[in-house]
């Protein structure tokens, strides 16, 4: 399962002309679904399911085959299969394959920052004799918000949450 970035607005406007389902069925083969989410195949993608979830972002989970690299019909279905997947996340995520790169880039970056700043602020918790049981509570409470924002996949919100603590720490 893949998560993907998605261009403000961009669900919004899908969604207005027919959503997500609609998209795909510009790209593959058996789409079922309506809105933001379906199921489909094409080609070497046996399966296919994608949403836009409650954060908008696209969620997609594919079932690919292997393709016999020796034969040559099989080798230009599955480049069929990769030119659609392609050109279906671009007007998905309203991103280019490279901007989708750099943008998962900055995604898992947040987690390490917003984790990073776990790390030190219980470092500094640890080292220090003059936080009051207060304001430790608080630091507390600030952990547990970003590991909850984390495993939810709000890495965005994770990471400013580590800032407000640190800046509560320092």
């Amino acid at each position: 399962m893949e998560t993907f970035e998605v261009k403000r607005g961009l669900a919004k406007k899908l969604a207005s002309e027919g959503g997500l389902a609609r998209l795909a069925g510009k790209h593959f083969d058996n789409v079922d679904g309506s809105g933001d989410a379906f199921t489909g195949s094409h080609g070497i993608m046996s399966r296919i399911n994608a949403e836009y979830n409650s954060l908008g972002k696209l969620v997609v989970d594919v079932t690919q085959e292997r393709p016999d690299f020796d034969d040559e019909g099989a080798m230009a279905v599955a480049m069929d299969s990769r030119k659609r997947w392609s050109a279906f996340l671009d007007e998905a995520t309203g991103y280019s394959g490279k901007q989708r790169g750099d943008k998962a880039k900055e995604f898992a970056k947040k987690a390490s920052k917003a984790k990073s700043g776990i790390s030190q602020a219980r470092k500094f918790m640890d080292m220090s004799t003059s936080l009051s049981d207060e304001v430790q509570a608080q630091a507390e409470e600030y952990i547990t918000t970003i590991e909850n924002l984390l495993e939810a996949g709000d890495n965005t919100k994770a990471e400013s949450t580590a800032k407000k603590l640190s800046k509560m720490l320092g």
